[in-house]
């Protein structure tokens, strides 16, 4: 009489998984990632140390004309420029002579109560 089930063949059971060779993939996939991060923080450095021209260009007061229209002055080098920027599109309005001195007024401040004072006024406070 035959069996029904066959025993198992010594050749297909799965290689057993050993603790140094778990160690050695851990440690790779370590050193992958640490040369990731590596590599994205010398992008990050090298990108700062080129743009040094970054104090060169400042935007001075921008104010809105429109839903998505804005008149923006821009302060390159030692010029002032007017500009309208609009979605997809900057124009130069004006080239300003003489560079605006902008700077709050001093009754600006007193003119305008803090929010607290607003809300105890009205509470009757």
């Amino acid at each position: 009489m035959s069996h029904l089930f066959a025993a198992p063949t010594a050749g297909s059971a799965a290689p057993a998984v050993s603790a140094s060779g778990l160690a050695s993939v851990t440690f790779a996939l370590l050193a992958i990632l640490a040369a990731i991060f590596l590599l994205a923080w010398l992008a990050r450095r090298l990108r700062v140390l080129g743009n040094r021209a970054a104090g060169a260009l400042e935007i001075l007061a921008s104010m809105p004309l429109g839903a998505k229209e804005r008149a923006v002055l821009v302060k390159v080098g030692d010029a002032q420029i007017l500009l309208g920027v609009a979605p997809g599109q900057v124009n130069t309005l004006h080239v300003l002579a003489q560079p605006l001195e902008l700077g709050k007024p001093a009754g600006e401040a007193a003119a305008r109560p803090s929010f607290s004072a607003l809300l105890k006024r009205s509470l009757g406070k």
